[in-house]
């Protein structure tokens, strides 16, 4: 997780419009650089670092010895980067997952780059050389990127919309964010303004993905047995969480008790054991004592041997949180808000308590099994197997953009195997009548596969979703559902 920013033929002083690129400074914690591009005229990039992996050498905007035309500014997490280095016989020069994004763009162009990407992700591009900008964003923008583009080519770029505010050529109207599973090449003219050319989807969310060819798993079983689709389920979802553990910081996990952040936590404290990795993977819980989901995460964490935390907050602090929450979310849906301040509490809890950097959590799920409630009255499956893409479409709207900006205040970086794209696309292509609730059960079909295994206890992989509720009488006055 870091910041990014970048300028493109702006017409005011780089030095002034760069202390908006500040705003952002709370993604990156541990160094940020502002570079010029040298020959060209009113270019800028921003960077604010947050160092998961190659802590010493990777800073950017990156740029190697053999395309010196190429500099790159990314934020997110190449998982497949060793795969695709060792297929096509890349040479690195650092040990920056990213750099991978330089070998392809150079071996291949910015489609087929992009499309071969296992991560996620959001990158600044510029071709020096082709006088072009590319920007992208993975399948379902778990990592953030917004663009400013005025009539007359000036191009703004940042995580955060509170990183373009404020520039000269800004109004709310000409800031959004940038489309999820898309990539958009600029043509860059000598006064540093810019003119879209193409913006074109790579990836599509109910379609294998082209990186599936780079996969530590093989090519799965078609059939739709009913005994082979949750072993392939279990295989994937594993695989999700095992290529989420590449960090050079400690790793933690979001435990609310429910169903999908226990199978996240159970599964990484699996396979953090296998791995023999040299630290306890710690849990983290809020609410009040005897909640449901306390007791419940409680019980979680004792059977899967995780060092848990719990957290409690009083109405004032869930009060005096609000408006830092408004001013990180960039919102004021009130749902988004009020399910937020608990795992921005949370967060903060982790960052000054706790050496936890890397953090996991359950996002995601709902919207890819069907987890919500009203999927029960859905018409048919056909109708329910629609609106679950639906929403996976418009997470990057609404709980990925609150899980993103909770914990990125505080410095954090999040991981959401559930949206792991090998994972739904498999998850997607399984026939609807299957994915459906049954028996009075959502995410029915998540459960069975992993029953009987002993990975979670049976009773929290049966358990129904529930809100935080926290009381009157010297906690939070309000519910605020968290992570699933």
């Amino acid at each position: 997780m870091c910041g990014i920013w970048a300028l493109f033929g702006s017409d005011e002083c780089l030095s002034v419009q760069c202390t908006n690129a500040m705003k952002i400074a709370h993604r990156g914690p541990d160094a940020f650089r502002f570079e010029n591009v040298n020959g060209f005229t009113n270019c800028c990039f921003g960077f604010h670092r947050l160092a998961i992996v190659d802590q010493l050498y990777g800073m950017q905007p990156l740029r190697i010895k053999t395309f010196p035309f190429l500099w790159l500014c990314y934020n997110g997490e190449i998982y497949n980067h060793q795969l695709l280095k060792k297929q096509f016989g890349f040479d690195f020069q650092t040990k920056m997952d990213g750099e991978v994004l330089l070998h392809l763009y150079d071996r291949f162009g910015i489609e087929k780059m992009a499309s071969l990407l296992d991560g996620v992700f959001a990158f600044i591009l510029l071709d020096t050389a082709n006088r072009k900008v590319h920007l992208g964003r993975d399948t379902y923008g778990v990592r953030p990127l917004f663009k400013l583009l005025t009539d007359d080519g000036f191009l703004a770029v940042c995580s955060e919309a509170k990183g373009l505010t404020n520039i000269t050529h800004a109004t709310p109207a000409n800031i959004v964010p940038f489309l999820p599973g898309h990539f958009e090449v600029f043509d860059l003219k000598p006064n540093g303004k810019v003119q879209s050319l193409q913006m074109e989807p790579f990836h599509c969310c109910t379609q294998e993905p082209a990186h599936a060819i780079c996969d530590t798993v093989e090519r799965l079983t078609t059939s739709f047995d009913e005994e082979i689709v949750k072993s392939n389920i279990r295989t994937l979802f594993e695989n999700a969480v095992r290529k989420r553990l590449m960090s050079h910081r400690r790793i933690g996990c979001l435990l609310s008790g429910g169903l999908d952040s226990s199978l996240v936590a159970a599964t990484l404290v699996k396979l953090a054991k296998e791995e023999k990795l040299q630290y306890p993977i710690q849990t983290f819980s809020i609410g009040s004592d005897d909640s449901p989901d306390i007791l419940a995460a409680r019980k979680v964490a004792a059977h899967i041997g995780s060092e848990h935390h719990e957290v409690s907050f009083t109405a004032e602090e869930g009060i005096q949180a609000v408006e830092e929450v408004i001013f990180h979310l960039e919102t004021y849906d009130i749902t988004t808000i009020r399910a937020s301040v608990g795992m921005y509490l949370v967060s903060k809890y982790i960052r000054e308590k706790t050496d936890s950097v890397v953090i996991f959590s359950g996002e995601g799920s709902d919207e890819l099994t069907q987890g919500y409630i009203y999927f029960h009255k859905a018409p048919n499956a056909k109708a329910g197997a629609e609106d679950s893409v639906r929403l996976l479409k418009e997470l990057y709207l609404f709980d990925v953009l609150r899980a993103d900006r909770t914990t990125a205040a505080h410095g954090l970086e999040l991981r959401v195997p559930f949206l792991d794209h090998r994972f739904t696309a498999y998850y997607l292509s399984l026939p609807e009548e299957m994915r459906v609730p049954k028996h009075g059960v959502e995410k029915y079909l998540l459960r069975d596969s992993f029953k009987g295994l002993n990975l979670i206890p049976e009773e929290i992989l049966w358990r129904r979703k529930e809100a935080v509720m926290v009381r009157k009488n010297g906690n939070l006055a309000c519910s605020s559902v968290l992570w699933s």
